[in-house]
């Protein structure tokens, strides 16, 4: 969680949530949901422009709305939030 939160270099919270989100699986992205559900407006704008660049980089991004679905009904309510907020990110990249 620290990568995903560090305040101190912007550029591994970037770099940590876009590996993640190529990664694609349910663990990966829950990582990422509860890094979104704790993180301020500037982490969150970081997290928020990795997954993007793993959604429109080279080899795309496997299904991140698939995976955020099923934290959708995750018990933890932090993971449930964090993935409808990466889930409307990857709903917005694809407009």
């Amino acid at each position: 969680m620290g990568l995903l939160l560090d305040v101190e270099d912007t550029a591994v919270t970037r770099q940590t949530a876009e590996a993640l989100a190529r990664v694609g699986t349910v663990a990966a992205i829950r990582l990422i949901a509860l890094a979104v559900a704790e993180a301020d407006d500037n982490q969150a704008d970081w997290l928020q422009t990795g997954v993007h660049d793993a959604l429109v980089g080279p080899g795309s991004a496997p299904d991140v709305v698939a995976a955020c679905g099923k934290l959708a009904r995750d018990p933890e309510e932090a993971v449930r939030r964090g993935a409808a907020d990466i889930s409307a990110w990857a709903d917005d990249k694809r407009c």
